[in-house]
């Protein structure tokens, strides 16, 4: 192996470590809940910090850990990353109660903070021209796929062993990349960043990212009955105005106001907010739809996007080749297309749609029923294919658009967007999912009072009613959550296609920037041509 097949293997490890724990976990909740103790939470709050609290102080670190990686060395701080998201791993395996285990999240999240940046400004550092586009190819495609499969791979593990061994599945994974990044890793810095490093800047983007994110899920989780969510995203926001004013007056700001004078920076970011927001509004409606309307299995359910992911892993590293050679921006604007006409295929997905129940050690059950087969297999398969198309061209453009001794700054800005972006845009889906589904039920299911807090137990969007219900309100509920899954879809799709346009009439390829520039000095400028 040499440095950079090895540099390519550490990144891929690093950062599907980060994206694997944010899906794998999901199917292991249920579980969780019911077997941990603890005498502060019930099971379904204690179940949503787990899931929640990894998330948010993922999102709240990741611009500082990018920034302190190019002060003080990006393979330091990835060597760091590594071994903390393995201590924490094995210490949430070995958790004894559900306070424990929610600490250690949180922990694994601050270190994790520092392997997604960390893992893209070692491949710039290590890569060039092309060569670095097929490299932004494989680690899209692997860190990609990781999440995709990880849900998989999760409720396998679950059903046959425990919820501890999701955890454990991190230690292997970390030891490979451990060794790959001391031994094949070059270190690389800014060396003037160290001098002047912004910690007032650091604390307050801290606050800004956080305040949003745990505003967005808190609100989301408590249905915006109080006003903890509210104040923190108003928190969240006022941190944002004031991290502004400090990077355009500050001698040393942490996050130079001019990386945003470099347009494919800023449309990259805006297309980010965008793509990644439906994908977040995919994946957690889709899950819990499937499980809880259509009762599938959760392996099943997890199930469902690997043909997807395949297409993702086949296509991703040769894309992103030509993309460095001839320029993302066609790909970026076809790749979400595509993405959003496959999600659109969602909209007709009947609530009678058969069910699976993939059930491991059970060979028949592994034939997919009729229901996936038409109704999600096609979607899956456009949405795969745009994801491939997407991806790895979006990747390159944002490394790109940005210095090479910023370069670790720039991947973090842009992983904060893509962590509190889907966020935000998952939560106002949410707010029209919720009311979208209990003004249907009200209209399906006359006199019935969908504010009690009774029915709200019993009857939540896209969930599995409870029987209790009786039978004539259960199914009032699954044909009133397929019809709010629908709205979710479409406007999941309408994001993606929001996000192709934004990238078709913004991207500028290098050779078209080349020739803008040169124009405007009055000189004229003829661009390679790619064999």
């Amino acid at each position: 192996m040499n440095r950079k097949t090895g540099t390519l293997l550490a990144a891929i490890l690093g950062s599907g470590i980060v994206f694997l724990d944010s899906t794998v976990v999901n199917v292991a909740l249920q579980k969780i809940g019911q077997d941990l103790p603890s005498s502060n939470f019930g099971a379904l709050e204690g179940q949503s910090y787990v899931y929640n609290g990894y998330l948010l102080s993922l999102s709240a670190l990741l611009i500082l850990s990018g920034a302190l990686a190019d002060a003080y060395g990006r393979r330091r701080l990835f060597v760091i990353g590594l071994a903390g998201f393995g201590g924490a791993s094995v210490l949430c395996g070995f958790a004894p109660s559900m306070e424990v285990l929610i600490f250690f999240r949180i922990v694994q999240g601050a270190a994790g903070a520092m392997l997604v940046p960390g893992s893209l400004a070692l491949l710039t550092n290590t890569f060039e021209g092309p060569e670095r586009g097929r490299a932004f190819g494989f680690w899209a495609a692997s860190s990609a796929a990781t999440a995709i499969l990880g849900p998989v791979v999760g409720g396998l593990l679950v059903d046959t062993i425990s919820w501890r061994a999701v955890f454990f599945l991190n230690v292997p994974l970390i030891a490979i990349a451990l060794f790959a990044a001391l031994r094949y890793v070059e270190e690389s810095r800014n060396p003037d960043a160290a001098k002047t490093f912004d910690w007032l800047g650091a604390v307050v983007v801290a606050l800004a990212v956080g305040g949003l994110a745990f505003g967005a899920i808190y609100g989301q989780q408590h249905e915006w009955r109080d006003l903890v969510g509210p104040i923190a995203i108003a928190v969240g926001a006022a941190s944002c105005i004031l991290f502004v004013v400090l990077m355009a007056y500050g001698r040393h700001p942490l996050v130079p106001l001019g990386l945003f004078r470099s347009r494919n920076f800023s449309v990259t970011n805006l297309s980010t907010f965008l793509i990644y927001g439906a994908l977040y509004v995919v994946g957690y409606q889709q899950s819990i739809f499937t499980q809880g309307t259509l009762a599938y299995s959760a392996a099943a359910a997890g199930f469902i996007s690997v043909p997807g992911a395949f297409l993702l892993m086949l296509g991703s590293s040769r894309v992103g080749a030509l993309a460095a050679r001839i320029g993302p921006r066609r790909f970026m604007a076809i790749g979400p297309a595509i993405m959003g006409v496959g999600i659109l295929w969602l909209t007709r997905v009947p609530s009678s749609s058969p069910s699976w129940n993939l059930a491991p050690g059970n060979p028949a059950s592994w034939i997919p029923s009729s229901g996936y087969l038409v109704d999600f297999l096609p979607a899956t398969l456009l949405f795969g294919l745009g994801l491939a198309i997407t991806v790895a061209p979006l990747t390159t453009a944002l490394m790109a658009s940005v210095p090479e001794n910023r370069a670790g700054l720039g991947s973090a800005v842009n992983n904060a967007i893509s962590r509190v972006g889907p966020q935000l845009a998952g939560a106002l889906i949410f707010v029209a999912v919720t009311g979208a589904f209990y003004s249907d039920l009200a209209s399906k299911a006359p006199g019935v009072d969908t504010s009690s807090t009774q029915i709200r137990t019993e009857l939540a969007p896209l969930n599995k009613p409870d029987p209790a219900a009786g039978p004539v309100l259960v199914l009032a509920a699954n044909e009133s959550s397929t019809d709010s899954f629908h709205l979710a879809m479409g406007l999941a799709a309408a994001l993606l296609l929001a996000g192709a346009l934004v990238n078709a009439v913004g991207i500028r390829d290098p050779e078209a920037a080349a020739l803008a520039e040169s124009a405007g000095r009055g000189q004229a400028a003829v661009p390679d041509i790619p064999d």
